[in-house]
């Protein structure tokens, strides 16, 4: 069987909500960070949250959907081109569960419920330890950098190969392209 030319439907919706929710909380999480303590400092942390635990949530029916759907066959390229592609692919989903979990931990540590939409409390993962929270506060922010250090390189191939190899890379992954 011929692997598909395109990505499918929810393979493409996944992709873009998920790097739209992560381009959305990065921001975020800069500005709000330097806010001082307030009302709407709070409201800030909540939406930051709820979009760390939605990418949480999302990953794994988009990781049985990509187990269970062949994507399209690369492009062809230079061998170590298609490793640093792959390499970069795995890292991307290691960090869409790092990135949310160590802030959730961290939540826990500092003792701070997250409440997902503002109407389900979640379980607390640790107990609260001050130490720990900022531990894990550092651990956060470095998984974050990482994130968009990794995202950049993914956005800087697709760019690479529409723009200069005119290849077929990025319109496969676009929701309204052929």
């Amino acid at each position: 069987m011929n692997a598909p030319h395109r990505y499918t439907g929810p393979a493409i919706a996944a992709h873009w909500i998920v790097a739209l929710l992560i381009i959305a909380a990065w921001p975020l999480g800069a500005y709000m960070h330097e806010l001082p303590l307030s009302p709407d400092k709070l409201k800030l942390y909540a939406y930051h949250k709820w979009i760390g635990i939605t990418v949480l949530l999302l990953f794994v029916p988009r990781v049985l959907w990509r187990i269970t759907h062949r994507p399209p066959a690369p492009v062809p390229m230079p061998a170590w081109q298609h490793k640093v592609a792959e390499g970069t692919h795995h890292l991307l989903y290691l960090l869409m569960v790092l990135v949310p979990l160590s802030g959730w931990l961290m939540s826990s540590a500092k003792g701070f419920q997250t409440v997902y939409l503002g109407v389900l409390p979640l379980p607390d993962l640790l107990g609260k330890s001050p130490e720990l929270g900022d531990l894990l506060k550092e651990t956060h922010e470095a998984l974050n950098f990482a994130l968009l250090v990794l995202v950049g390189l993914h956005m800087a191939g697709a760019l690479k190969h529409h723009l200069i190899d005119k290849d077929s890379t990025l319109r496969r992954m676009l929701p309204f392209g052929h």
